[in-house]
């Protein structure tokens, strides 16, 4: 969680005072006032969320609609995701790229209209990533930014049932669709079927003056319970999906990262987006090193930054994301190898606290996605 900052002006989510009021132990991240955690602890609302149906405030991730002649061609020159090939009412995972081919952020961007994007970045990155898109969009296209908003993700087994009482028509859609709701008694509302934690789920933007009233119908409904960034990281740990500023960054490429996925098929026919070259050249070629998922064989956690090593004692890569997996009952980590002992069931060292521990190379994710397709 690297986005913790200390900081005394921080800003605050329209659920700040519900986030209090719950009991939320509240920290410093990506300049907001968070709920790390409530009064249950990490590792009951981390088993809830995959038994039933967790509420998450994500408030603070940036939110605004691309709009006008050119926008879709705008934002996928910067990106090499299909977006032109995007349909109306579905979503996309999506990376600003670096001319060196390192990733600025990963977002998600929906295609609303004809020349209407909706995007979600990351909290930490969207003052860049808002001024890097605005910075090259042609004349009579705007990026509106949506300050007024919350956002809330509601996670977990349960978590459809749940929403399709206060808002019916969500009921029929599937992983990554986004459709607009009308919710009575708090406006019209953005949900895309969507999350953070391998678990079905829904992310939804509302209006902020009513957040804090659907925030309270979700947590009436008897499945939901609230979840603070802290399972949401061991969450999102154990479905192995990276954490930008942490997994990802400017010195990691998507072949790197197992990211090739958001390389859609047509861009790769021209490579014609920030660092395609680069990127054309390690797909072809590979990479020196992989982002692998690591399994630690004791008990001990390996944290971000924990050094791995061969049999001989060689540095061969490093721990980006780890700790505690409730739904295993043990370590989960992630982190980038060598090529050459990036194969699953690698038997590697990780140097915890100074002391050698053995792990192995593991398949991602340890807790199978369960996303409605």
């Amino acid at each position: 969680m690297s986005e913790i900052l200390s900081s005394t002006a921080l800003k605050t989510t329209p659920l700040d005072a519900l986030n209090r009021e719950l009991g939320g132990k509240m920290v410093p991240f990506a300049g907001y006032a968070m709920p790390v955690q409530y009064p249950a602890g990490i590792l009951t609302e981390h088993l809830h969320c995959r038994a039933e149906a967790g509420l998450f405030d994500v408030s603070h991730m940036g939110q605004a609609t691309l709009s006008g002649p050119g926008a879709i061609a705008a934002l996928e020159a910067l990106t090499p995701t299909d977006i032109q090939g995007l349909k109306p009412g579905r979503q996309r995972y999506s990376l600003l790229m670096a001319e060196n081919g390192g990733i600025l952020d990963d977002f998600m961007v929906a295609r609303i209209g004809p020349e209407e994007l909706f995007l979600v970045v990351n909290a930490a990155c969207k003052e860049a990533d808002f001024a890097h898109i605005a910075a090259n969009l042609p004349p009579g296209t705007t990026l509106s930014r949506h300050e007024d908003r919350a956002l809330l993700a509601i996670q977990g087994p349960k978590a459809a049932a749940v929403l399709a009482r206060l808002a019916p028509a969500s009921a029929t859609s599937k992983f990554m669709d986004i459709i607009d709701l009308e919710i009575p008694g708090i406006g019209r509302c953005r949900a895309s079927r969507s999350g953070y934690t391998g678990e079905d789920g829904f992310e939804i933007s509302v209006p902020g003056p009513t957040a804090e009233k659907f925030a309270r119908l979700l947590l009436a409904e008897p499945e939901v319970a609230p979840v603070g960034l802290g399972a949401r990281d061991s969450l999102r740990l154990e479905a192995g999906l990276p954490l930008y500023g942490n997994d990802i960054d400017t010195t990691t490429s998507p072949i790197e990262a197992g990211l090739t996925f958001a390389i859609n098929k047509r861009r790769k026919l021209t490579w014609d987006f920030p660092g395609g070259p680069t990127l054309r050249g390690q797909l072809d070629s590979g990479t020196t090193r992989k982002r692998v998922g690591i399994q630690p064989e004791g008990r001990a956690p390996a944290r971000a930054g924990t050094e791995i090593t061969n049999a001989h004692g060689d540095i061969i890569g490093k721990i980006t994301s780890g700790g505690f997996g409730p739904s295993i009952n043990a370590p989960v980590a992630m982190g980038y190898i060598d090529t050459a002992h990036a194969p699953d069931g690698t038997q590697i060292t990780l140097l915890i606290r100074g002391k050698p521990s053995p792990a192995v190379v593991a398949p991602m994710p340890v807790v199978p996605h369960r996303y409605a397709r």
